[in-house]
């Protein structure tokens, strides 16, 4: 097939040897590359009982087939694995240029089994594979292992993927981190940790990328990027970054305040994306093959937390978790722990909502400084989260539990599961369902890696993005019916496909244009119809994976903190009906109200009866 190189990298580090496999075709055919054929790979071999964090759990690396490509944002790389963290379907997406430069050493992905007994890396050049002592560089973070591991390799072309002291000291919600970029959910750091495996550097050679119709591709490819280019949300992100939406989700009631318990806040300007471009940002640092770049480097010129050089600037999560979460409005002390997070290789969003449940509780008296190692974690104050990072990072104190997740602090303290932003045991993004019921699909219904904010992404597509032709039409936010329940299913197995191909999702030019890049760059004939069935194909295997790990619909629900009405702000007053919707969504997907299982008819007629 075009669009892939045709071989995958197979490591066993209990027996320290590096083989090849050739692509499955029919996998790609079925389920495109990245996360897709990962699901469909690891489905045969993983099980309820394996442990995440033992030999058995098989971690990968993948691409997708227009990834290295010239079409827009096609950098992107997913890594998979059974995860430690929620114990069902794990998934992490990451920009930069490591996905293109697998491709460039011949590798459309990378199978990973066991465990070293001692630390290693794997090498990747246009040679071959080697696994290599990592002794040296165990107990370093992802910054100094990064700088040294590009010395060592004579090019800072060479691109690298490693884990900090979080992912060694198998923090659930451990990140890998790439050019300061992240795999960022599900703990994917964490089995890396197990593995005893430090790091992935790769340099391979100039290889040309082949599509099936070169002039069809690139035609399409021109076509979309025009339309990209064009829209209003792709400048926004240009100019402000993710955090651009800051002023717009307080005013509308989105944004997460005060640990979920807020609806407005006279500090969110502070920490917006228009404050961030006049005060730190220094420059765009877009991924491979992307003319957005809504990441940014940034510069904090002066104060406590001044920066000796350019880091990396906070995306909207980050700034929420650290800033809103928790009221403060010190946009530099945000940018100082997005910083820690990248170095010491932890998920913002998982280490920033349980440190801001601890600001909570001890808000309201649940738990004493005694408790927490002395720390007085008070609304607006930022050092007690910073103090508590390191502490996760290094699991010191009360950072032992905090490294196991919000449901672990629960645990400790006696605390109601209706007072933790969790689902599936994962913290929830940010981005408040009571001003867009379609999120309470993407958080709790039949999402298959747990709550997420990409894969069902109903507060970005309903600002208008154009997805007619797949089916997914503009509805009112605040609908929680068949209508919401259908619009958020659809947008899922769109979604799926982008993690497939590995597109970014901020690429968004109609699913015609997608399919007509996948049609050209594959040489698959597909028609919208073939297309949707693709999409829905992928979303389901990783449901039965997480079915086949023992989800069941008792774990398809919210905390009642994220379903309470707030008194004030955008959303005052609002709240979606969550069993209604719930109903609604099981009924479209076929799935049994009494098991979560999708119907036989539903798997035939996608492809998926024989599993």
């Amino acid at each position: 097939m075009k669009g892939f190189v045709g071989k995958l990298l197979k490591v066993d580090l209990n027996k320290k040897e590096v083989n090849e496999e050739p692509l499955n075709e029919e996998i790609a055919r079925d389920f495109l590359g990245g996360t897709g054929y990962c699901a469909r790979y690891l489905y045969d071999y993983i099980d309820k009982d394996t442990d995440p964090l033992s030999p058995d759990n098989i971690l990968m690396f993948m691409t997708g087939p227009l990834c290295g490509s010239t079409a827009i944002t096609s950098g992107r790389f997913t890594v998979c694995a059974k995860s430690p963290y929620t114990g069902i379907w794990g998934e992490s997406s990451c920009g930069g240029f490591f996905g293109p430069e697998l491709k460039k050493a011949g590798y459309d992905g990378i199978i990973i089994r066991g465990a070293s007994d001692n630390p290693v890396y794997l090498e990747i050049t246009e040679n071959g594979a080697e696994i290599k002592d990592a002794s040296s560089l165990w107990g370093k973070n992802i910054l100094e292992t990064s700088k040294i591991l590009k010395e060592q390799s004579g090019s800072d072309f060479t691109r690298i993927a490693c884990i900090g002291q979080a992912g060694e000291n198998l923090v659930k919600y451990a990140i890998i981190g790439s050019e300061e970029k992240a795999a960022g959910r599900t703990g994917m750091g964490a089995v890396m940790g197990s593995k005893k495996l430090k790091a992935i550097t790769i340099r391979g050679k100039k290889r040309t990328y082949e599509a099936a119709n070169p002039d069809e591709f690139k035609k399409a490819v021109e076509v979309a990027r025009e339309n990209v280019m064009s829209s209003f949300a792709t400048q926004m992100f240009g100019i402000l970054g993710t955090a651009g939406g800051v002023d717009k989700y307080n005013v509308e009631g989105e944004l997460p305040i005060k640990y979920w318990t807020l609806g407005t806040w006279e500090g969110a300007y502070k920490i917006s994306g228009a404050t961030a471009s006049e005060e730190i940002y220094s420059k765009n640092y877009p991924c491979f093959a992307c003319p957005i770049g809504c990441a940014k480097k940034a510069i904090v010129k002066e104060g406590e937390y001044k920066t000796e050089n350019e880091v990396a600037s906070p995306e909207y999560e980050t700034i929420v978790g650290f800033g809103s979460l928790i009221l403060n409005d010190n946009l530099s002390s945000i940018v100082k722990a997005n910083e820690l997070c990248n170095d010491y290789g932890i998920d913002t969003i998982s280490s920033s909502s349980a440190i801001a449940l601890i600001y909570y509780l001890f808000d309201n008296g649940k738990i004493k400084s005694e408790d927490i190692d002395g720390l007085e974690p008070k609304w607006g104050e930022i050092k007690p989260a910073l103090e508590l990072l390191k502490k996760i990072a290094l699991r010191e104190g009360i950072g032992d539990v905090l490294a196991d997740g919000s449901n672990a602090i629960g645990k400790k303290f006696n605390i109601s599961q209706d007072e933790i932003a969790t689902v599936y045991g994962m913290e929830v993004p940010y981005h408040d369902l009571r001003r867009c019921y379609g999120m309470a699909a993407g958080y709790a219904l039949g999402t298959p890696r747990g709550p997420c904010h990409t894969s069902c992404d109903v507060y970005f597509a309903l600002l208008g993005i154009p997805l007619e032709d797949f089916g997914i039409k503009m509805i009112d936010w605040y609908q929680d019916d068949e209508e919401m329940a259908i619009l958020s299913a659809r947008l899922q197995d769109y979604r799926a496909i982008f993690n497939s191909l590995t597109m970014c999702i901020f690429a968004a030019p109609t699913p015609s244009m997608i399919l007509e890049m996948m049609q050209a760059a594959t040489g698959m004939e597909h028609d919208m119809e073939k297309f949707k069935i693709l999409g829905e194909r992928i979303y389901m295997i990783k449901r039965l994976f997480s079915l086949k790990m023992g989800i069941t619909p008792a774990d398809d629900k919210l905390p009642q903190i994220l379903l309470k009405p707030l008194k004030e702000g955008g959303s005052a007053g609002k709240s979606p009906n969550f069993q209604q919707l719930k109903e609604a969504y099981y009924k479209y997907r076929t799935f049994s109200l009494e098991t979560g299982q999708p119907s036989q008819e539903k798997l035939k007629s996608i492809g998926l009866d024989n599993l």
